[in-house]
């Protein structure tokens, strides 16, 4: 028994190197997350503001689950220098959830990317009707129209059908040069064709969520498969070890 002992000691050895190791780096991609996360909500936030009904979590999602990753990730170098069995099973229950639902996170979000593009398309629409220079959704409008260098739906025509239209014109948002643009112009459609911007941000506005929510998912995708697996493979193999050898951290 004691020959067996010292036989497996080097192999536990190994595979706690190995765990702290990889808790390490667990725990780094927890602050990567929570980075990923955090970009998410305050590059695409306007965007998602202009999708109330459904509007995507995701960044809160990441947020959330890097901050707990952190945790883990500390417990997990815990767990393994302490040597015991019980928190290393549940670091590897961890893991598989983590691994379970990003996976869950990244297939819905593949699945219902269409339902995003028509749902922004049709709350977009309600926005440019309900302008007003003053909510939430008006400034979020502007937002887009300013960084985008856009104008409406599928061109600054859209426009036309707005109550705010009556009134004041285009947005002054949608100006290629907002010291050569003014409220008479704008009312006047034929004149204000060559005062704003051309293009409607419709296209632009999904193919920039595309590729950004495009970054956040390859980024879980590539966590989830590259490193919850290997770590539950080491959580329950030194669990598995130290059970059967009896052995502790002195």
């Amino acid at each position: 028994m004691a020959s067996r002992r010292m036989e497996t000691k080097p192999v536990i050895t190994c595979l706690k190197t190995l765990l702290i190791i990889y808790s390490f780096v667990f725990w780094i991609t927890g602050v990567i997350l929570l980075a990923v996360g955090v970009w998410g909500k305050l590059t695409l936030g306007t965007y998602i503001s202009l999708i109330a009904e459904n509007s995507t979590n995701a960044p809160y999602v990441l947020i959330g689950t890097g901050t707990t990753i952190i945790v883990f990730g500390l417990f997990g170098c815990f767990a393994t220098c302490r040597g015991s069995p019980w928190m290393l099973k549940l670091y590897a229950m961890f893991l598989s959830l983590v691994f379970l639902a990003e996976l869950v996170a990244g297939i819905s979000g593949f699945v219902f990317r269409h339902e995003i593009k028509d749902t922004f398309l049709r709350t977009y629409t309600e926005a440019i009707q309900n302008y007003n220079k003053n909510d939430e959704r008006s400034h979020a409008v502007d937002n887009v129209q300013e960084s985008l260098s856009c104008c409406g739906i599928q061109s600054y025509t859209n426009w036309s059908t707005s109550p705010y239209f009556f009134k004041h014109g285009i947005p002054t948002s949608c100006c290629m040069n907002s010291s050569d643009c003014n409220t008479q112009d704008l009312r006047n459609m034929t004149v204000a064709a060559t005062k704003v911007n051309q293009k409607g941000c419709y296209d632009l506005v999904t193919s920039f969520m595309e590729t950004n929510m495009g970054i956040i998912a390859g980024v879980a995708f590539g966590i989830a498969f590259s490193q919850q697996l290997i770590g539950m493979l080491l959580a329950c193999c030194l669990s598995r070890f130290i059970t059967a050898n009896q052995y502790e951290m002195v």
